[in-house]
């Protein structure tokens, strides 16, 4: 997400100030939060993904106060979105209005999050 485009030759075309201003942290906002879905809220973690309806899921990571979360989304319908089904270390988790809220604890350690899409909400 370039701040300039530049018109003038030798660079006509060409972007610049890509990662210098405020681009770079919403472009990372815009794929994590609004794509890949994952937002923390106080002391909760929504996910809410809104994916191609190719994608058979994906999977991430996240470290958080000395956590580490396992994400894996699975998306075995192929849709753009809607939680059907959430776990967190094995526990079930029902969807609220198509999203996953899942309290986050203050154990630290390895956690597994498995969040199932199936329909819209």
């Amino acid at each position: 997400m370039a701040a300039d485009v530049y018109s003038m030759a030798p660079h006509v075309g060409r972007g610049g100030w890509t990662w210098y201003t405020g681009s770079a942290g919403w472009l990372y906002r815009a794929g994590i939060e609004s794509i890949l879905g994952l937002r923390l809220e106080g002391e909760s973690m929504m996910i809410d993904p809104c994916i191609p309806a190719s994608w058979p899921g994906f999977e991430m990571t996240l470290r958080h106060r000395g956590a580490v979360y396992e994400i894996a989304i699975r998306n075995p319908v192929r849709v753009n979105r809607g939680v059907i089904a959430a776990e967190l270390d094995g526990a079930s988790h029902a969807p609220f209005l198509g999203k996953a809220r899942l309290k986050l604890g203050e154990t630290a350690g390895m956690h597994k999050i498995v969040v199932i899409l199936g329909g819209a909400p």
